[in-house]
């Protein structure tokens, strides 16, 4: 946003508290930024809001926002067809519109008789303007100091907590294919200590900022859940799901959801085509068993890709954000008449 020349008042890294326990631990934290938000909207007194993913504070946002007679419109919904679905009724008194962005969630919202916009899936556009800017598989070797052997991508996160626990356990997968490297994409908006520190990463390399470059060039992932599992489906990667966090958070998030599933592309399809490993279950042996079976070209790996295939036809045209912005701008333009 900064980019196209929005003022940002306070960033995102001040507001990002992942899991139930953690929230609790930074909740007058959370309370205070909520606070100043509030007394932004009122300085600043807009036609309209837009309020973009971020669930559990957005939503209180836009409650406000409504009572306060702004006109409230939604980028991406939250998760309200995963856990407590009682949620929809904020969206239902507070949200004018709502902008989705997976398949199934239109007609969840039409099961609540509220009509959504889903336009497709704004990674569409994102990837495949990177895909014009990836340099050949030897120029990212060569400008990483790779070996040139075939890639496993690590994606653990972008959150200190989820690297501390996550990152640990894709390392220990270094000493059954020596045939392989191991690179961990690092998150830009986290110092690189949060990575270095961990035990092991002396031996394996890393690259900041070219996630994408990562998962076009490796020839499978461990890829920590949510958006990153939907990216590496789009970039055809055979992957595998890990992740272990609070056991607390795990315990509650477990006990409220609503969902078979955690990664998105078994989520968006409705089976289980990429293996999710979670908390217990990301051991080094189960690790070790579901990426032996896709680095080798057989069954599993082929079966993978032609569900990935079938995902993309799922998610539509790209072209999504730019629809939805322009759907956006009359919705706006209409409000005044």
């Amino acid at each position: 946003m900064k980019a196209e020349g929005g003022n940002i008042v306070k960033h995102i890294k001040e507001l990002a508290f992942m899991g139930f326990a953690e929230v609790l631990m930074n909740i007058k934290t959370i309370k205070r930024n909520i606070d100043f938000c509030k007394k932004d909207i009122l300085e600043h007194k807009p036609d309209a809001l837009l309020l973009v993913d971020y669930p559990k504070f957005n939503l209180r946002i836009a409650d406000f926002a409504k009572k306060n007679g702004i006109h409230v419109y939604f980028y991406i919904s939250p998760t309200v067809w995963a856990w407590k679905e009682s949620r929809v009724e904020i969206v239902r008194r507070s949200v004018d519109k709502m902008f989705a962005i997976l398949p199934f969630e239109k007609p969840f919202y039409a099961k609540h008789n509220i009509d959504v916009d889903y336009e497709g899936h704004p990674l569409l556009d994102e990837i495949e303007k990177v895909k014009l800017t990836i340099p050949t598989r030897e120029e990212f070797i060569k400008q990483n100091n790779l070996s040139g052997k075939p890639i496993i991508a690590c994606l653990p996160g972008s959150r200190k907590q989820e690297i501390k626990v996550i990152l640990p356990a894709m390392l220990k997968q270094l000493k059954h294919f020596p045939d392989y490297e191991f690179v961990v994409a690092a998150a830009p908006s986290l110092a690189l200590e949060n990575y270095t520190a961990i035990e092991g990463m002396d031996k394996i390399k890393m690259v900041t900022g070219k996630t994408y470059e990562l998962l076009h060039h490796a020839h499978a992932g461990l890829i920590k859940s949510g958006t990153s599992t939907l990216e590496a489906a789009l970039f055809n990667l055979p992957e595998v799901c890990c992740y272990a966090g609070n056991p607390i958070s795990v315990w509650i998030a477990k006990r409220l959801a609503i969902v078979k599933y955690v990664s998105l592309p078994n989520l968006i399809l409705d089976k289980l085509i990429v293996t999710e490993l979670i908390q217990k279950e990301m051991n080094e042996e189960n690790i070790k068993r579901e990426l032996m079976a896709l680095v080798k070209e057989g069954d599993a790996r082929t079966s993978m890709l032609n569900d990935f295939s079938k995902l993309k036809e799922m998610l539509g045209t790209k072209g999504a954000s730019a629809r939805i912005a322009q759907k956006l701008h009359t919705y706006v333009k209409n409000q005044k008449n």
